[in-house]
């Protein structure tokens, strides 16, 4: 058969890496925008808040529909929609049809993002590779969030922020060829040992769930980790500037994160397949209250800056893997995608507030300092939450491979 799990695994990164690139691109339209239609820049920020919560509460909807029509349709359609509401933004001239953009991206990136995609990868690979393969499929993300912001910049400075629009609109549409190589899965390539458990209806997959605590611990670790890369793409570069620094060196740090993303990602799948996944999000949401307060301290020298960005490259998307895994390895793969979904959804959340509290943090202090401090509580928190959470497979599993 010619989907080889290399083939998969490939088509997997690349759908990643265009939905995600394209997307990490958009913080740089915010001041050309504003400033052609003379808007103030809270119409753009609230249109990728607006974006971002969107995309929180489609996904787990997104994970319904692809369960049930199949991943691939899922992908072509959102791989269009997302085509079209680039062009939309190109056109946006009053904050409505802003919005009204911002709303149907949030829906199209759901459904060629993490929760859809991961469930052809888990469903065509053996549980004992699983983690790893997950890992690299984040690694694609992160690959895309590195090269995005520096292929957009080229483009704006190219073919001006409205052609560099369509260029990002032509790009988006890419996802739709790829998501047919990548498919619907093959249950029968990622089955282990023993026998396959019955079906499991979807009401109760999602009862299932909502009674087991590590499913809500799970949930309020991404809540957290949403807040935390929000708030930073949204506002480290503006406060690295205000910290007397060059603006170009406020766009390296979001290329930064995204270069030591594919590393921290690749490495965190690796990790999830040898070690427990909960002691390594511990790990990692405990490391991000540390680096946080230690650049918060730390005077803001171009290196110190650049050794941040690094650092929290390593910590950012690691979550993925390990998260997604934890609910493939718990409950099964079968209602993966949804179920993850709605962690997702928590992400978004978190994605929300992150960014727009940011926002109103720095509008009525004048500094992000009350961030900062937030977001180190928010570690340990997260941290905390997730050494508990109970990571055996549901007796529903276990009882068939007894």
């Amino acid at each position: 058969m010619w989907r080889t799990p290399a083939v998969l695994l490939s088509a997997a990164f690349l759908v990643l890496a265009l939905n995600m690139g394209v997307r990490q691109g958009f913080g740089l339209f915010l001041e050309p925008i504003s400033h052609n239609y003379g808007w103030p820049r809270e119409v753009f920020s609230l249109g990728m808040a607006i974006q971002a919560l969107t995309w929180g509460f489609a996904q787990p909807f997104a994970g319904i529909l692809a369960e049930r029509f199949g991943a691939v349709t899922i992908m072509i359609v959102s791989g269009l929609a997302y085509a079209g509401g680039i062009v939309m933004m190109a056109n946006a001239d009053t904050p409505g049809l802003m919005y009204l953009s911002s709303f149907i991206l949030g829906v199209a990136i759901s459904g060629a993002s993490f929760g859809v995609v991961f469930g052809p990868v888990a469903k065509s690979t053996p549980i004992e590779k699983r983690s790893a393969a997950l890992g690299i499929a984040t690694a694609g993300a992160s690959f895309g969030m590195f090269v995005g912001p520096l292929v957009t910049q080229s483009f704006i400075a190219h073919f001006g922020w409205a052609g560099a629009l369509y260029a990002l609109a032509t790009l988006a549409a890419v996802v739709t060829p790829v998501a047919l190589v990548l498919g619907n899965g093959n249950a029968a390539a990622g089955a282990s040992a023993g026998p396959a458990p019955a079906h499991q209806p979807l009401g109760a997959a999602l009862a299932e769930a909502s009674a087991h605590s590590g499913f809500w611990y799970l949930c309020a670790g991404f809540f957290v980790c949403g807040f935390h890369v929000t708030f930073i793409a949204t506002h480290l570069p503006a406060y690295i500037v205000a910290c007397g620094l060059s603006p170009a060196i406020g766009a390296w740090t979001l290329s930064l994160v995204g270069l030591f993303n594919v590393i921290g990602s690749y490495a965190a799948g690796v990790l999830g397949g040898k070690r427990r996944k909960k002691y390594l999000l511990s790990m990692l949401y405990f490391s991000r209250a540390v680096v946080i307060a230690v650049f918060m301290v730390a005077p803001k020298t171009e290196i110190v800056v650049l050794a941040f960005a690094a650092a929290m490259g390593l910590l950012w998307l690691s979550t993925v893997p390990l998260t997604s895994g934890l609910v493939a390895q718990i409950f099964g793969p079968q209602h993966m995608t949804t179920l993850f979904g709605i962690v997702f959804l928590a992400h978004q959340v978190g994605s929300f507030l992150g960014g727009w509290i940011g926002g109103v943090v720095f509008d009525r202090t004048g500094n992000y300092d009350l961030m900062w401090v937030i977001s180190i509580m928010l570690g340990v928190v997260a941290g905390v939450a997730n050494l508990p959470i109970g990571d055996r497979p549901v007796p529903r599993l276990t009882a068939k491979t007894a």
